[in-house]
Parts: structure tokens; sequence; C-alpha cells
């Protein structure tokens, strides 16, 4: 049996859901059950979705390693196109009140949902990822440094040019985009001052597809390309696909985002063209999470993922970066400098 008591512990530091949870491996049961204790981690999904190889997928990583676990049931629903606040709140209701504990939305954009569903819910522990404004006993607000992992990129992208331009592409106009901006400029200027970066966004709301929409981030490399970027760093979840693809057509680097996507099944195809990814361990977040749940302690407040505890940095996975011994001495210092603080990476 599962432990539900809820323990204050102070943090150390994403179709309305009407229907039954069957989206993609949630097993659906009577929403009317107000039973505890059977029901385990469950996840909502931000703009893009199940598949987008990046952000959404890392959190479905934690999921499934909680599911292998602790050997209990998981859900993890879909978003639906135009949705509301009301609908999300609707979707996280539905959870908690069908038992599933944790309960975490993906993404910022679920932060009064799920506000409004942690007040309904005091003994069911929500998270929330990359949003840092819920003040409340029962939720865990799942952030990281991104900046760090954006300047690491900046200094790789400074190292792999050769036409002295670089790009990046931030698929939404938000502060949380701008700390992946900030932090990669930063990196390319520390690196090599003559070194011109190009940024763009996709658009100025997730709803008008900044996020989910590689169509809009092929379009916005191959415009970049045109004036040269020989690197495209890319922070924009299932766009980012198109940025990629753009990158790998053109035989230049691209930078992957959120999970390592040199190791994705579904950019394969494109992998030789994956400098690297900046990492933020989303699936390491949720899975401490679901633990802290099943040890009965949940986490509650700010926890923050940064380079000196590992949960951001760069992927290793392409044997051109890992072995480019110059380009991993130069990564190498800068993370060193970051985790002193003898480097303040900027996050706007």
């Amino acid at each position: 049996m599962r432990r539900i008591s809820r323990i204050t512990v102070a943090g150390a530091a994403t179709a309305s859901l009407a229907l039954a949870l069957s989206a993609c491996g949630g097993t659906s049961t009577s929403s009317g059950s107000e039973s505890k204790g059977d029901k385990g981690l469950a996840i909502a999904y931000d703009v893009g979705g199940k598949g987008d190889q990046s952000f959404n997928d890392a959190a479905y990583a934690g999921l499934e390693q909680a599911k292998k676990e602790f050997g209990y049931e998981t859900a993890d629903v879909e978003p639906t196109d135009g949705e509301t606040d009301a609908d999300k709140e609707q979707r996280l209701v539905s959870l908690a009140k069908q038992g599933y504990n944790p309960v975490v939305g993906v993404g910022y954009a679920y932060a009064a949902a799920l506000k409004s569903a942690a007040e309904k819910y005091p003994d069911t522990t929500f998270g929330i990822v990359d949003d840092a404004t819920i003040e409340a006993e029962n939720v865990a607000d799942l952030v990281f440094n991104e900046e760090q992992a954006s300047y690491l990129a900046g200094v790789a992208a400074a190292k792999s040019t050769k036409t002295n331009t670089v790009g990046f592409v931030g698929g939404v106009d938000i502060p949380l985009i701008h700390k992946f901006q900030a932090g990669y400029e930063q990196g390319v200027k520390d690196t090599d001052p003559k070194v011109k970066v190009i940024s763009q966004y996709l658009t100025q709301t997730a709803e008008e597809g900044g996020f989910s929409s590689p169509d809009k981030g092929k379009t916005a490399a191959e415009g970049q390309i045109e004036k040269k970027a020989d690197v495209v760093f890319a922070a924009a979840g299932l766009s980012g696909q198109g940025v990629i693809e753009a990158a790998a057509a053109n035989k230049v680097w691209a930078i992957g985002v959120d999970s390592d996507q040199y190791k994705q099944d579904a950019l394969a195809k494109y992998k030789d063209h994956i400098l690297t990814s900046a990492t933020k361990d989303v699936a390491k977040a949720v899975y401490n999470l679901a633990k802290s749940v099943e040890e009965g302690k949940p986490e509650a407040g700010i926890v923050r993922g940064d380079l000196k505890s590992g949960e951001v940095g760069l992927s290793n996975s392409n044997p051109k970066f890992a072995d480019n011994a110059e380009l991993q001495a130069a990564i190498k210092t800068a993370e060193e400098k970051i985790v002193s603080g003898e480097i303040k990476v900027k996050s706007s």
C-alpha cells in the first residue's frame, strides 16, 4: 500500500478530461473514485504532446522509470488545441480524483490550473515543470537553470562555427526561452567576440504554434542558414525538429534541447548533424517527485536543477563532439567557472 500522508517539506532548493483517461499509456478508471493509494504518477503534457523528442518525452521517461520501479498504475494525458485554463484544470482534477498521486503538469502553461487543482485536493501532491510561482504545501515547482546549459551550447557553437555566424531559434517569446537565448549568446561572446549570433522567435504566444510547428522551425532555420549561420540552436519544443531537419539538409550543425536529441529514434536520419543538445533532466525531476511521494516525504516548494547538481548540461553522444579535445576542454573550463561562480550566466 502506498503511503499518502502529507508531510510538508521545504523545497531545496502541462479535449477536457470529461472522457476516460486512455491517452498514451494512461489507464482509465472511474472518475468518481475517491480512493487513494492504488495509483501512482500521472502527467499532463504540454503543447506538442508526447513524441516531441524533447521536453514532453523527457517527462514521459521519468514516468516510465517510476512505473517500472514502483510497480504502480500511471497515466499520461495529451493536451488539445485551443484549450483553456479551465480545460487544464479539469484534466488535473480528474487525475487527482481518480487517485493518481503525484499529478504533474508539464510546462508553465499549467500554472493557474494546477494552483486551483491543488487547492481542491490538498492531500494530493502536484508538480509543475518550469514554473516557480505556486506557493502551496502540496506543490513542487520543478525548475532548472537552463541558461547554464545554454551557455555551454554557446561555447560549443563558437568553437564549431567556420563562418563566424551562428543562430538561435526560440519557440515562443517568453521569459523561459529568454533564458536559453541569454545563456547561449553569452557563451558565444565569451568564447569568441567575433562570432555573430542571429536570434529569432517563432511566435509571441504558445497558442500560435511556436512549440508545436516543425514547419515554422524549419523556415526560421533556413533563413538563418541563408545568412551564413552554420550552427543553429533551437529551444522550441516540437518545432525544433524542423530546425534539425533544415540543418541536416544544408549540412550544418544543429544543437538540440532538453533531451539528448542525437539519441532520438525519430531524428535518427539527422543525427550526424546534431552536434550536441543542451539538456535538462526533466525525467529525473519527475521521477524524484514520484519517489518522494512513494517514500512519504513529498517534495514541495522550489526544486531546482542546475549544472552543479548535474541536472543541466550538454550531451556527449555525437563522437565528433565527444572526441574533439579542444572543444571538450573549453566546455570543461566553462563548466568549472560556472559552478564556482566565476562566470555568472545571464538569464535575460
